[in-house]
């Protein structure tokens, strides 16, 4: 068998493998270019075995192959005007190509030559990014042995025929997304509803490379068809949403791209079996969007055999796979973003052309944990994408270290008991989410203000909003939230600024008030006339006390204050008092003027005298 071939190969069978370090024929998916007024293409970009730039490669994970040349993936925060974003692109002689139509991410084309590490460090240090990206191009996380016609034993490992008892995976669409499918085979046909083609920008979703049928298979091939096997969500529905070359690789773009549509077409499950997904922002946003609608997303922990840095986080389910005795599969990655596992290894499934094969890989483990999840949508249609997370993880059989471990996660999952679990659970959220502005805290603001919320809810934050002065001014859809506050419109002055989060559920969380100041004035004003002095003795019964101040632009406002209580206020640049002295103690007193101007800065003034 040839070294990390993407499909099972056959003795007679003459396809090529992966090239080490290569990506192969890969172009940019055309529905990207429909969407970003006519872009070239990338067939130039990430295709010769020096896809890999040798200056600067990130750390990233083992299985990620390369990413595209001459493109980033940004998102400004939200409140960024277009006018600002192209601002802050300059610095790289940059321009966005367009936006995906659900979120506010853009794909930025650099100059030729440009080095895409470089640029993407750079743009991290503006403030006016969430997140910049590089368009990762990732393989199928895949493996097999000699085909093999063997009945699977991961289904009663799973206890999918007890789960069966109750559900089947009915009503249920899993999107998967892969290489695409052969919706002919006896054992998929059924099940087949129609998706889409990103690569090539049409309806033609046929399996280019097998890994897709593979990987559909073992999520739902038809039950009770006297044919072949059975799917774990023999029940559900197959939309193939194809994303890859026909060598098997997939940017993140076009990943993120297919999760959008896919959401908005019907699909409440997604799978996807490639490797360095569950670490991708752009990726993790596309998943909250599906999340936001009520769907689950589920991918491969990956084929590297060691240790991901990869933090863990809510959007994306990630899967590492096992064995027949429950132990970790050798090739499987593991990390703290893993977050349970599954079957993996000689997992029966359908062949494309026909007939059926042995596989091997996390992106196997991936689709029966998604069909998991279907069966568990079936049983209780009300559940929401965090009760299924609660469910799969408290559900599972704990392996290794007792608890969550980086290996299994929360363990392996069990078909049976998680069904058993939906059909009673009670879904019910009344809690508010909490959020807090971090930055700024205070002082003066100016130009465009970068503003960095914190925030967690019991079930899940899905939206959050900006407000200064009571008065929304950005909202912000998908995660990770970051707003940015363009100053350019108001008045020097004072300013409140708070926000809001949002859950599925409709709850609202509001934050404490920070109180800024807007102004690139920094020269504080001058008090021009004060007729008290230091020592000076107060006069009969009454003191008339005056003040002024002048400042480079103007007096917003001054004031006079008595022994530490003010006693008058005027919103101009002067201020006077009548001081009734008949019933002022004998001694010293203390009398201040203090003047501010429109940006905050302020002066003040004391003269101690004496009755």
């Amino acid at each position: 068998m040839p070294r990390n071939c993407p499909f099972p190969v056959r003795s007679t069978d003459s396809r090529c493998c992966y090239r080490t370090g290569s990506v192969l024929g890969f172009t940019l998916s055309l529905a990207l270019v429909a969407v970003l007024s006519g872009y070239a293409g990338l067939s130039h970009g990430a295709s010769s075995s020096k896809a890999v730039p040798n200056t600067g490669k990130p750390t990233t994970s083992a299985s990620i192959v390369s990413w595209a040349k001459g493109r980033l993936l940004v998102a400004p925060r939200a409140g960024i005007s277009d006018k600002e974003l192209e601002k802050a692109l300059k610095s790289q002689n940059a321009k966005s190509l367009g936006r995906f139509k659900q979120v506010n991410v853009h794909v930025i084309e650099l100059p030729s030559g440009t080095n895409e590490v470089a640029a993407m460090t750079a743009l991290k240090k503006d403030r006016r990014f969430k997140y910049v990206e590089l368009d990762m191009v990732m393989a199928s996380a895949a493996s097999v042995n000699d085909p093999s016609f063997s009945q699977s034993w991961a289904l009663p490992k799973l206890q999918a025929p007890t789960a069966w008892d109750t559900s089947n995976g009915s009503g249920v669409i899993i999107a998967i997304l892969d290489s695409g499918l052969d919706s002919s085979h006896l054992d998929l046909n059924a099940n087949y509803v129609p998706g889409w083609n990103f690569y090539d920008n049409n309806a033609n979703t046929a399996d280019v490379n097998g890994h897709g049928t593979a990987v559909a298979g073992a999520a739902a091939m038809v039950g009770n068809n006297s044919t072949g096997s059975a799917g774990v969500a023999y029940g559900a529905k197959i939309m193939p949403v194809r994303i890859s070359s026909p060598d098997g690789y997939a940017y993140t773009s076009t990943m993120s791209q297919a999760l959008y549509w896919a959401a908005d077409n019907g699909a409440r499950v997604a799978n996807i079996s490639f490797s360095g997904v569950p670490g991708n922002v752009t990726v993790q946003s596309a998943a909250q969007y599906m999340r936001s609608k009520g769907g689950y997303v589920v991918a491969a922990a990956g084929n590297s055999g060691g240790l991901e840095n990869v933090a863990a986080e809510d959007s994306i389910l990630a899967v590492s796979a096992t064995d027949e005795n429950d132990a970790r599969a050798s090739f499987s990655s593991y990390g703290p973003y893993v977050d349970v596992s599954a079957p993996g290894v000689n997992i029966y499934s359908a062949w494309s052309g026909g007939g059926y094969g042995n596989y091997w890989g996390t992106s196997f483990s991936s689709p029966i944990v998604a069909a998991t999840a279907a069966l568990v949508m079936s049983a209780n249609s009300k559940l929401t994408p965090a009760d299924i997370d609660k469910i799969l993880k408290s559900t599972a059989v704990d392996l290794g270290t007792a608890g969550f471990d980086q290996y299994f996660g929360y363990g392996r999952v069990d078909a049976a008991k998680a069904v058993a679990m939906a059909k009673t659970y009670a879904t019910t959220d009344t809690q508010a989410p909490a959020i807090n502005i971090t930055s700024p805290t205070g002082g003066k603001v100016v130009s465009v203000v970068p503003v960095d919320v914190i925030y967690s809810d019991n079930v899940g934050v899905t939206r959050a909003e900006l407000y200064v002065n009571g008065s929304k001014v950005a909202t912000d859809d998908a995660w990770p939230f970051a707003f940015a506050w363009d100053t350019s419109t108001y008045a020097d002055g004072a300013y409140t600024l708070s926000a809001r989060a949002y859950d599925a559920a409709g709850n609202v969380g509001t934050s404490s008030l920070v109180s800024v100041t807007k102004g690139d004035d920094t020269t504080v004003p001058v008090i021009s006339g004060f007729n008290l002095t230091n020592g000076m003795i107060l006069s009969g019964t009454r003191q008339a006390v005056s003040a002024s101040a002048t400042d480079n632009r103007a007096v917003a406002k001054i004031s006079l204050t008595i022994d530490g209580k003010e006693v008058s206020v005027t919103y101009g640049s002067s201020v006077s008092y009548n001081w009734n002295t008949r019933k002022v103690s004998s001694g010293a007193h203390s009398v201040m003027v203090r003047a501010w101007d429109a940006a905050g800065n302020t002066v003040s003034q004391t003269a101690t005298v004496y009755k």
